[in-house]
């Protein structure tokens, strides 16, 4: 049994986030000891440490919750896992694609190094005119 603090530190998540993740049937409300403390069980445990990792990964908490409903049937195909997280990967993607067209039109406007005056400096007008920049982003 690992109380809340223990249950925190183990996993890496706030003690507000478990509470919140309760709240949400993430995870099963835990029994409460005498002292009216959460006690929890490995379980809770191991499916905490899902959802953190599930989290670190980016993913949204309905497609957590759908993987945890999976989760609970191990004979089934992995078909309905596999398409959360291939359009997990999917949205990862675009999101990396127009970063790199940040970082791209960013660098080009940052070309100038800062060798003029802020009247003529290249940063300020691009701002000023989207016109001068590159690409859409």
């Amino acid at each position: 049994m690992y109380s809340i603090g223990d249950l925190s530190r183990r996993t890496g998540v706030k003690i507000p986030t478990i509470r919140y993740y309760e709240q949400m049937g993430l995870i099963a409300a835990p029994e409460r000891s005498e002292g009216n403390q959460r006690r929890y069980e490995k379980r809770q445990f191991e499916r905490l440490a899902f959802i953190r990792h599930a989290r670190d990964l980016g993913l949204s908490i309905e497609a957590i919750r759908e993987l945890l409903a999976l989760s609970e049937h191990s004979e089934r195909p992995c078909g309905e896992a596999d398409r959360i997280a291939s359009e997990h990967l999917a949205s990862v993607r675009e999101k990396i694609a127009r970063l790199t067209k940040l970082e791209q039109e960013l660098e080009r406007i940052v070309a100038c190094h800062g060798d003029h005056t802020i009247g003529d400096c290249y940063v300020i007008r691009a701002l000023a005119d989207h016109s001068l920049c590159d690409s859409e982003h």
